[in-house]
């Protein structure tokens, strides 16, 4: 569903998604509620001092242990609201058109 005059059809968290952002080098980490989120980045509500998020980039850990997390890097803040945007591991931004991987091996297997 797109909403908000978003590229990137986005997708609302009905209940309290918990999710961590942590420093690319370790030093520091905040707990966040995953509001909404696409295949491009996503919106936040972060608990504590949001000083930390001017950082170049970071990591948006999905699972308490760590291995399932994102790239990412900081878009915009409100308040205590923050919108991300995923990088990719050749350090670009995802285009908001671009397939993905799990879209291009379903076409491909056709």
């Amino acid at each position: 569903m797109k909403f908000d005059g978003r590229k990137a059809a986005r997708v609302r968290m009905d209940h309290r998604q918990a999710v961590n952002l942590m420093g690319s080098d370790g030093t520091w980490r905040r707990s966040c509620v995953l509001l909404d989120v696409s295949q491009t980045g996503a919106k936040l509500e972060v608990e504590g001092t949001l000083d930390v998020l001017q950082a170049k980039e970071f990591f948006m850990l999905l699972s308490s242990t760590g291995l399932a997390y994102r790239r990412c890097e900081l878009v915009w803040i409100d308040g205590t609201t923050a919108g991300i945007h995923f990088v990719t591991a050749d350090g670009k931004k995802r285009p908001a058109s671009a397939p993905s991987a799990a879209t291009q091996s379903v076409v491909q297997s056709k």
